[in-house]
């Protein structure tokens, strides 16, 4: 039986590593040339984060992952990194990594089967984070709502739909092996 302290080490470690994973799926980054907005691996980093590890717990690890790329470390999309980042076009998407791996973990609940983690994924990983991006990227542009869906969101939702697909099928495996507070 783990002690509290040790519990809380097991639970910042395992924000930690999933914030690392979440740069590493930062490195898949394929530039559209129509859009200010490349396609990337990270959403399905908060995918992962918020079914594996729960809503609070998911969310810290994007927020470990958004800290580090404020501070320096290359670990945004593109090996971008600085608070302009969060400044710029792409920046809403990333701020919305954490309600997105929030909103994920908490539609995903502990015992997640395959379709309660797959609407999970699509909700928080999908919906959330396209929202605040394109909200973002609009404002930032200056191009209007509707076409920051059309550059920012549409070409991207067949792919972050397989990401939920492959993120639903990992947590419903895997979750239940994950003890997280």
């Amino acid at each position: 039986m783990r002690t509290v302290s040790q519990n809380r080490v097991y639970s910042m470690i395992l924000a930690a590593l999933m914030a690392g994973v979440t740069a590493a799926l930062a490195l898949v980054t394929v530039p559209l040339p129509f859009s200010p907005v490349p396609v990337t691996g990270q959403t399905f980093g908060v995918m992962l984060g918020g079914s594996l590890l729960g809503p609070r717990l998911g969310a810290i690890s994007q927020a470990i992952y958004i800290a580090l790329g404020v501070t320096g470390l290359p670990v945004f999309a593109g090996l971008m990194a600085g608070p302009g980042v969060l400044a710029g076009p792409t920046g809403g998407y990333l701020w919305a990594f954490v309600p997105g791996a929030l909103s994920v973990g908490w539609l995903t609940g502990r015992r997640p089967t395959f379709l309660r983690a797959l609407g999970a994924t699509f909700a928080g990983g999908v919906i959330v984070v396209y929202l605040i991006g394109v909200i973002q990227l609009a404002l930032v542009t200056g191009i209007g709502l509707k076409d920051a869906a059309i550059l920012g969101a549409l070409p991207f939702l067949p792919g972050d739909c397989l990401k939920a697909v492959a993120a639903a099928a990992v947590a419903a495996r895997l979750r239940p092996h994950i003890k997280v507070d």
